[in-house]
């Protein structure tokens, strides 16, 4: 017989379908989600699947890694993103010879001219912004990668012992270009589990590509209105955390996350075989809240098994680390994760 699959009771902060505030937010989230789907296809031609995910990332109040080749809009699409939003945008190109400091800000000394008297005043760096870019992540030196750190976590900065809060909404979205390696640096394993999403962003079909070499060559001067507001953001991000999650899908996403760990009982052979690192306890937490997000970006009150299975590869793929015998062989993370939901498969339900 079938096992039967029921649904956990729902905290008393989950969304309350009689509601009518909940429903009223709800409603605008979607209604605003595809507002600004509409604004960025002025701009941005294709790439859905990386558009809906920074969307998600938006929703959930994460920050995300965007690999992709030169030319693909990487840059252009968050540019977009804050000039429909309407947030303060920062961007910084990383290169070698950046600072910490030149990322977070740092004290000044400046005399003030009515007593002539000379004070510590601080000057805010690039962070102080609510949509930051990290352009060409991978250019600049670890201790300079991890003037992040903190802001990206804990959203806030600390600089000579003072804590400077940043102001909400905030997110960090960083590029990557995976093709040249020369003068680059690899990120941190800690710092790559503070993203969210790694969405590997590839060129598009043939009549997409047709299509913005058209547009891109003739004149672009799109009016980019403003659907929702930075509060809006927020208040979203409050909704997501009150999507109720039934049980066994909230087991199912931990089975995954724990079953690409080598050392764990339940991991596959091909994963003791190939990984040396699986993933944290991060990933188990932004499958479910990005299970959240697109539920409710989809029209439903709860997360499905889908919703966790199909944010497995954005979600794993940079928190698993391969050994030597996986990449003499050829075996990617997207290849580990194909399997690890081979090996973890959908619980049986029943009515």
């Amino acid at each position: 017989m079938s096992e039967r699959v029921t649904m956990t009771p729902p905290t008393t902060d989950a969304v309350d379908l009689n509601a009518p505030d909940d429903i009223a937010l709800a409603d605008r989230m979607n209604a605003g989600r595809q507002q600004i789907l509409n604004e960025l296809h002025k701009v941005i031609i294709g790439q859905d699947e990386i558009i809906n995910q920074v969307l998600l990332t938006l929703f959930v109040g994460g920050n995300s890694l965007i690999v992709g080749a030169p030319g693909l809009a990487k840059t252009l699409l968050i540019y977009t993103m804050a000039r429909v939003l309407e947030l303060k945008f920062s961007r910084i190109q990383f290169t070698p010879d950046l600072m910490p400091s030149d990322i977070t800000g740092t004290d000044l000394v400046q005399e003030d001219p009515a007593t002539g008297r000379r004070q510590m005043v601080f000057a805010a760096g690039p962070i102080f912004a609510n949509i930051v870019l990290a352009d060409e992540i991978n250019r600049t030196p670890p201790k300079t990668q991890s003037a992040l750190l903190e802001a990206m976590q804990e959203h806030r900065v600390t600089i000579q012992g003072r804590t400077y809060p940043l102001t909400e909404p905030f997110y960090v979205f960083a590029t990557q270009n995976p093709i040249e390696l020369e003068g680059t640096y690899p990120l941190p394993e800690a710092q790559l589990d503070r993203f969210m999403f790694h969405m590997v962003i590839d060129h598009p079909p043939y009549d997409e590509e047709y299509a913005v070499v058209r547009a891109t060559t003739a004149i672009m001067d799109p009016k980019l209105e403003r659907p929702i507001t930075g509060e809006d953001l927020v208040a979203f991000q409050r909704l997501v955390r009150k999507v109720p999650v039934a049980e066994p899908v909230m087991r199912h996403a931990l089975d995954i996350v724990r079953a690409s760990r080598p050392k764990s009982e339940t991991s596959p052979d091909n994963v003791k075989k190939w990984v040396s690192f699986g993933a944290s306890v991060r990933a188990a937490q932004y499958l479910i809240l990005g299970g959240k997000a697109r539920a409710l970006t989809s029209g439903r009150y709860h997360v499905s098994f889908e919703d966790v299975r199909a944010l497995a590869h954005p979600v794993l793929r940079h928190r698993i680390i391969t050994n030597f015998h996986a990449q003499s062989e050829g075996i990617t993370t997207d290849i580990l994760v194909d399997r690890l939901l081979e090996a973890v498969p959908l619980p049986r339900s029943g009515m």
